[in-house]
Order: structure tokens, then C-alpha cells, then sequence
């Protein structure tokens, strides 16, 4: 995932029992195929190179079992942890919050909700009957990354689709070299874990 030309756009397929997507970039070239393991004790997934399957690029495991405050470790091909993403314990609950920490163990990134209310009706209206299928046109939940000094730095956003299947990821300013693929696999786990969250 070198050479990352935003917007990137996430595209979920919803005809297979796994929960993944596709990552492609503005030009529309896959940069990523992102799977969820099934039927894991541990949440994981693999992230490859394409839809083929053929070059894993990095894996994201969670360093315990199931929990509201589990970290998840982002490693390379060669099994090295680059960082982790960490949902914030109770306080996720309501409104999505995640830290991005880096291999040494520092904070650098925050992802956050940027709407309770949005969460909510979208939860709420989709358990309706029929209804809920449109909920992906009604509703788009927006998470914001925000570096060290507050500044949100990229900003994750639902797009109008049926069942809620399709995401943008949109740089605001520029960021660290070494931290763009920390971030981009952050926002790949968290995605995961809140679109099922409803």
C-alpha cells in the first residue's frame, strides 16, 4: 500500500458469509483486499495485495479475547508489528473511539465518531422491517482522525449505498510517511468491527 492516492474508496460484498471489502484509490486501482477470519475466538483479518489472495501483506489480530477495550496488532508480511489500534473500553459504547498507536508503543493517531445521533438512527432504523434496507441511503455515519495536536488529519465516510456497503477515506492535510499504512490499517480493523456494531 505504498503510493497512496486519496480518496480511497472501501466497497464490502455483501453476497459472500465473510465480512470483506475492497480498497481501491482514485485512479480505481485495488490497493488492498481486506478479509475477516470466520468464526475466530479472536477478531482477524488479512489484508492482501488484490482479490486473488495470493500475497498477504499484513494480518490484524486482536491481543485478547473478545472485549470492549481490545487492542489489535497490526503486522507486516513478515510477522513484525508495525502498531495497533485500540477501541476505548466503555466509552466506545455510544460513539466510536480508537487510539492508533505506533511499534514503540506511542500514541499518534485518535479515530472518533463524529455523531452519536447518526450512529444511532442508522442502528435504530435499520431494525425496521424493509425499511432498514435504505438505511444505507439515509444515513452516513463520519469518523474523524485527529493527530496528537487535535488537527483531523483524514476523515472516514459511510457513502449513500444499499446496505451500507460502501466507505471513503478523504485526506485533509498531510501525514507522516511511515504512518500512512498504520492509519490506513486502523481504519481497515475499525470499519470491520463498527459495521457490525450496526
Amino acid at each position: 500500500m505504498k503510493n497512496i492516492q486519496y480518496p480511497i474508496k472501501f466497497s464490502f460484498r455483501i453476497t459472500t458469509l465473510s465480512n470483506d471489502f475492497t480498497a481501491t484509490d482514485a485512479t480505481g486501482s485495488t490497493i488492498a483486499y481486506v478479509r475477516q477470519k470466520m468464526f475466530k475466538l479472536k477478531e482477524a483479518i488479512t489484508v492482501y495485495s488484490d482479490t486473488s489472495k495470493n500475497q498477504v501483506l499484513f494480518t490484524i489480530k486482536a491481543n485478547k479475547w473478545l472485549d470492549w477495550s481490545a487492542a489489535y496488532s497490526m503486522l507486516d508480511a513478515n510477522g513484525n508489528e508495525i502498531g495497533k489500534i485500540a477501541r476505548k473500553g466503555w466509552r466506545s459504547m455510544w460513539k466510536a473511539e480508537y487510539n492508533i498507536i505506533d511499534q514503540h508503543e506511542k500514541l499518534q493517531y485518535r479515530v472518533q465518531e463524529a455523531s452519536v445521533w447518526t450512529r444511532m438512527a442508522d442502528s435504530l432504523v435499520g431494525e425496521i422491517p424493509v425499511l432498514g434496507f435504505f438505511t444505507g441511503y439515509m444515513f452516513h455515519p463520519t469518523y474523524n482522525v485527529t493527530d496528537v495536536n487535535g488537527d483531523i488529519v483524514v476523515k472516514l465516510k459511510k457513502k449513500p449505498s444499499f446496505f451500507g456497503k460502501e466507505f471513503e477515506v478523504e485526506k485533509l492535510s498531510d501525514i507522516e510517511e511511515d504512518d500512512k499504512e498504520r492509519v490506513m490499517l486502523g481504519l481497515m480493523m475499525m470499519i470491520i468491527l463498527e459495521r457490525r456494531r450496526g
